[in-house]
């Protein structure tokens, strides 16, 4: 080959490398977060359909990729970047045994009183190795990439590539929800996610061939990059914290909107989507969006969030706007100051390991630490305020215009709650206030602090410390009752609360999971063994109770969910009951007559509780034995889908009396999940009925509440008197597709909530 040959061949070469490793990376970063919802959402079912599942999940694979940043930066330690390559790629090969991907059964069933180790062992074992190899990528093909092309402009800042990997991410979790989980079964996606991995591994082998060509053409091996400085310790852990904050806070967020709607891919992904779209304008060479801007709409979104106190929960879809938006430019914030701190390119795998240890100390906090720590959620807010920590900081002393305003803020901020107590003890000034409206007092009370706290957002110490104050006397108005108890586990925050209603008779303990109330309990002898809310006699649950009790004067009955307990003031002293419940936690308090006595004072004869996964525990029932079953399994207001399969529901059938009926329980304010079980009860050939239940004006507060209901039985007979009954009616057919344990689209069923609504 002559000189000249050999270098047309060198510059095709270099117009064809950048490509590769933009795709490479690309691809690598797409099958990297594609991955861990799909996987997620494999092992939900055996863990409750809990959110804390996806967030202790998000701890697992943050550390796998420390693991895989940590690798990365080791393997810079061999010199020769064709080694570096052959490692790699036989690493790589490795890791192709565990395909296809499946969740290992090696550790058997979860343990309801310590989960969170069950899990981060599961997913080690199930898809640890793929995934800690796939997430070094990132890293790696950028040192490569800067050594390769060592001598060329592009060459000089490779954490552009940073910006490709990110987008690969992004663009993978947006096709997710909107594409892949309705269109794709969970055994095609793990298909097609193998196929993606061996065109990886194609691509790596692409890579390879370039480093190694320089070989067979006598051109030089790349040389290691000049050294740079060390980091500092100081700089190190700024670089930390600034990573840990938009790792916390993806959590939180995730935590905070999937409790009320569903433990579901399609808002799993939306912060982790957001936050690695940060990823994305940050480490561009001219971000989408400057400093400047980011630093004035994130202030802004912060302030609403706290002035925004004790909005309705009917309005959650501006909550969710406001929350998500909070959330991106705070992370943008953080990761834009951490894009101007990167170093040369010669600690740019140390850079990332930094990151990554920073995402792994943010992520277990919030799903490991904080629940442990907190009684309630507070770990989500207490981040959010010390995020504003990490604004630019001005060197100059405040001016006393600044001092004033600083104060005058802080005084609006305590005086709400304040004003607040002062309304329990006097009647006359909680009626002036009662008729504006408390929450729209508060608003506009804390309005008022807001904007001084927007004037002042550049003083960093004076704007924290206003939106923490503003923070609590939000947090103190917006919790409703007074707790008496709160309390915490991997399944959720469980209170209790006192509070007075004449009709009654007096003192009234209601049981809250998450922001939706789950059972209350008149404590007025004459009324403490009537059934309330979701579960009176005069609801479709009650009305069930009642109709198999009628048919025998002993009945087998299973409750999937115990909540209250308030399910046992059925029990007749020749019933079987038992619960099928998740939480020992729910147990524990259910049983406690400080609390609820419907199992201890009002159920005549012993109650059964089963700990742990309904369809697990279920499974070990004998089959044909049950008159009634009653699925009201809810984690705050969203419904574990796995219970609603074409397979559950089939389980649920094989455990009843040939006229045996399940009632599942359907109320949900922000999903339409009632076809999916028509369906599914209708391709199994069951009989159905379905009634929506309507709460009487004229009714205590607590006495009942509106409930969706749908009944299902082997046979028509099993429903025949529930069918001269006129309240239960016949759906007309539906082509909505039933869910399986291969198959749920809960985007489907927001969009047809939303669409039912307008």
């Amino acid at each position: 080959m002559t000189d000249s040959t050999m270098t047309t061949a060198l510059r095709k070469g270099d117009a064809i490398t950048p490509a590769l490793f933009a795709v490479a990376i690309f691809t690598s970063a797409s099958l990297v977060f594609v991955v861990q919802p799909m996987v997620t959402k494999l092992v939900l079912p055996m863990l409750g359909g809990s959110p804390s599942v996806w967030n202790t999940s998000m701890v697992f694979f943050q550390t796998t990729l420390l693991i895989g940043y940590g690798y990365a930066h080791l393997l810079q330690r061999v010199r020769l970047l064709k080694w570096q390559a052959a490692i790699h790629l036989a690493l790589l090969l490795a890791a192709a045994l565990f395909l296809p991907l499946q969740i290992s059964g090696m550790l058997g069933e979860p343990d309801p009183a310590a989960p969170s180790a069950w899990l981060l062992a599961t997913l080690a074992l199930s898809v640890g190795a793929p995934f800690a190899v796939l997430s070094a990528t990132a890293p790696l093909l950028q040192a490569w990439y800067a050594r390769v092309r060592a001598g060329h402009a592009d060459g000089q800042n490779p954490y552009v590539l940073y910006a490709a990997s990110n987008l690969g991410s992004f663009l993978a979790l947006l096709a997710y929800p909107a594409l892949i989980e309705p269109l794709m079964s969970l055994s095609s996606q793990r298909t097609g996610w193998t196929g993606g991995y061996v065109l990886f591994l194609l691509l790596v082998v692409g890579l390879a061939a370039v480093v190694w060509r320089r070989r067979i053409q006598n051109t030089p091996e790349p040389a290691p990059l000049a050294v740079s400085p060390p980091l500092s310790w100081r700089e190190k852990g700024i670089l930390v914290l600034l990573a840990a904050a938009p790792s916390s806070l993806m959590l939180g967020v995730t935590a905070h909107l999937s409790t009320d709607v569903a433990s579901a891919p399609f808002l799993w992904v939306a912060p982790l989507a957001l936050y690695l779209l940060t990823f994305v304008i940050a480490f561009q060479t001219r971000p989408w969006i400057p400093l400047h801007i980011t630093l004035m709409l994130q202030a802004t979104l912060i302030i609403m969030i706290t002035a925004l106190v004790g909005m309705a929960t009917g309005q959650w879809i501006l909550l969710l706007v406001l929350h998500l938006a909070a959330f991106f430019f705070t992370t943008l914030m953080c990761h834009q100051q951490m894009a101007a701190r990167r170093p040369a390119p010669d600690r740019l795998t140390e850079f990332y390991l930094l990151m990554s240890f920073g995402g792994v100390v943010g992520g277990a906090f919030t799903a490991l630490i904080a629940p442990a720590v907190f009684e309630t959620v507070l770990e989500y807010p207490l981040v959010l305020v010390l995020a504003c920590l990490a604004r630019p900081w001005l060197g100059s002393r405040p001016a006393k215009r600044e001092i004033w305003l600083m104060a005058a803020a802080l005084t609006i901020a305590i005086s709400v709650p304040l004003l607040f107590e002062m309304m329990r003890y006097s009647p006359s000034m909680r009626g002036v206030f009662t008729e504006f409206g408390l929450t729209k007092t508060a608003q506009l009370i804390l309005g008022v602090g807001a904007v001084c706290a927007f004037l002042i957002r550049d003083r960093v110490v004076m704007f924290t410390a206003i939106i923490a104050v503003m923070t609590m006397s939000a947090h103190h108005i917006g919790r409703g009752y007074d707790w008496n108890l709160s309390d915490r586990s991997f399944f959720g925050v469980m209170r209790v609360a006192i509070t007075r209603d004449d009709a009654m008779g007096g003192d009234v303990h209601v049981l809250m999971h998450g922001t939706t109330l789950h059972g209350a309990q008149a404590r007025a002898p004459g009324f403490a063994c009537s059934p309330t809310m979701y579960y009176a006699t005069s609801t479709p649950l009650g009305q069930a109770a009642q109709r198999i009790q009628g048919r025998s004067p002993a009945a087998k009955i299973g409750i999937v969910g115990q909540g209250s307990g308030a399910m046992a003031a059925y029990k007749r002293v020749a019933d079987e009951m038992t619960f099928f419940e998740i939480d020992p936690m729910v147990d524990r308090v259910s049983r406690d007559p400080s609390w609820f006595t419907f199992i201890s004072n009002c159920a005549d004869g012993p109650i059964r509780t089963v700990l742990g996964d309904a369809r697990l525990t279920m499974a070990r029932e004998a089959p044909g034995t049950y008159d009634l079953l009653v699925i009201d399994a809810f984690s705050s207001d969203a419904v574990p889908t796995h219970l609603l399969t074409v397979e559950a529901i089939r389980g649920y059938l094989d455990l009843l009396k040939p006229d045996g009926v399940v009632v599942l329980h359907l109320s949900n304010r922000n999903l339409e999940i009632t076809m999916p079980a028509v369906a599914a009860a209708r391709q199994l050939g069951a009989a159905d009925l379905h009634q929506i239940y309507v709460e009487r004006p004229d009714a205590a507060e607590m006495a009942e509440a509106s409930t969706e209901a749908l009944v299902i039985s082997p046979t028509a007979e099993g429903l025949a008197d529930f069918k001269a009954d006129g309240r239960w009616r016949k759906l007309a057919p539906t082509e909505v597709r039933p869910w399986t344990d291969d198959y749920v689209n809960l985007f489907g069923a927001l969009i047809r909530q939303i669409k039912g609504r307008g």
